[in-house]
C-alpha cells in the first residue's frame, strides 16, 4: 500500500468537516492579508525575488483577465464599411506632410548651424568605468563598495566627478 494515501482513505471513510468550505474561504481571505504582511517586512534580496514573482503572478492574471474581457466584448462588424471609405485618421492628410518638410529643414539648417563651431578633434574612445576602477570593498563583512581605485590612468577635465554606479 502507497504510503501517501493516508488522507484520502482518511476522508474516504469518514468525510470532511461540514464547515470545509467556509473554514477554507475564510483561510483563503486571511491568506491576502498575510501575503501582504510578509511582502512588507521582507528585506534584502529576497524581497526582490518575492516582489518578481508577485509581478509575474499579477501579469498572468491580468492577461487572463482580458482573455475573458475578450470573449465577452462586443466586437464591430466587419462587413459594416461600404467599399472605397476612408478611415478617419486618414481623412486630412495634406498639412501634416507639408508639416514634416519644414521640420526637415529646420533639422537641417540646425545641423548646419552646429557643424559650422565643430572643431576637429582627434579621436578618442570613451573608457568604461569597470576598466578604469577597480571596486574597493570595505567594512567589517566587506559589504561596503563605495570607494574606486584607479587602474587606467585617464585625462579628464579639473572639475570632473564620477557619477554614481
Amino acid at each position: 500500500m502507497p504510503q501517501h494515501d493516508y488522507m484520502e482513505q482518511h476522508r474516504k471513510k469518514h468525510g470532511e468537516r461540514l464547515d470545509r468550505e467556509e473554514r477554507l474561504r475564510k483561510k483563503e481571505a486571511r491568506e491576502v492579508h498575510r501575503r501582504s504582511r510578509f511582502a512588507q517586512k521582507v528585506h534584502g534580496l529576497r524581497a526582490k525575488l518575492y516582489n518578481a514573482k508577485r509581478y509575474k503572478e499579477k501579469a498572468q492574471m491580468r492577461k487572463t483577465l482580458a482573455m475573458h474581457q475578450e470573449k465577452t466584448n462586443k466586437h464591430a462588424n466587419e462587413e459594416g464599411a461600404p467599399e472605397g471609405a476612408v478611415p478617419a485618421y486618414l481623412i486630412d492628410r495634406e498639412g501634416v506632410s507639408r508639416a514634416k518638410g519644414l521640420c526637415k529643414t529646420a533639422m537641417q539648417k540646425r545641423g548646419r548651424r552646429a557643424g559650422k563651431w565643430s572643431v576637429p578633434l582627434p579621436k578618442v574612445k570613451p573608457v568604461a568605468d569597470d576598466e578604469m576602477f577597480r571596486v574597493m570593498q570595505s567594512g567589517k563583512r566587506k559589504a561596503k563598495s563605495w570607494k574606486r581605485m584607479v587602474t587606467k590612468v585617464t585625462f579628464v577635465g579639473e572639475n570632473f566627478t564620477r557619477k554614481a554606479p
